[in-house]
Parts: structure tokens; sequence; C-alpha cells
């Protein structure tokens, strides 16, 4: 089992989005929410930096350094992956879409 925190919850108390940057989003097949997919975090280089599982309704999370990454999706469902641009502090929103 997965040693990470429940994607569904709201951002833990505290979070400071002013220094914080935030990676978050959902995983879809044909628009539905994919759970259980295991959503992988990749540097710009490509190397992997962390993974968690998606929630039930598809989301995911990472507390990250601001940069170019590249969030990847495995699932029964299939594959896919966005490019997120996080220039800064805040929340940086993708979604992906497995197939």
């Amino acid at each position: 089992m997965c040693g990470a925190p429940d994607q569904a919850v709201a951002l833990p108390p505290g979070t400071d989005l002013t220094k914080e940057t935030v990676l978050t989003g959902r995983v879809v097949a044909g628009g539905t929410p994919v759970g259980g997919a295991y959503v992988r975090l990749l540097d710009g280089t490509g190397e992997f930096t962390a993974e968690v599982v998606s929630s039930e309704a598809g989301q995911f999370r990472f507390f990250a350094a601001p940069g170019t990454w590249t969030v990847r999706a495995l699932s029964r469902a299939g594959t896919g992956q966005a490019e997120v641009k996080a220039e800064g502090p805040g929340i940086h929103r993708a979604e992906i879409a497995v197939a």
C-alpha cells in the first residue's frame, strides 16, 4: 500500500501558497475520473522524483520546486502525461488524459 497522503483531502493546514509550489490535477479517461492511477512526477531532465496514487476522483497533488515538470499517469485505463510549468509559488493545475 502506498504511504502517500489521501489526495482528495484539502491542502494541509498552514500551507502558505505565497511560498510553496503545489502541482495538482486529476487523471481522466474519456472525461471520467480515474482512481488508483500511479501518478509520477519527473523533473526537467526526465528523472523520477515522486509518485502518488490518484484518489477515487482521480485527484493528485505534489509539493515541488518551481520549474518545468512532467506528470505521468499509469493506470488500467492506459497511460498519459502532461507538462506543468510552475514559474513560482502557488497552485499549478494539470489534467492527464489516459488512453
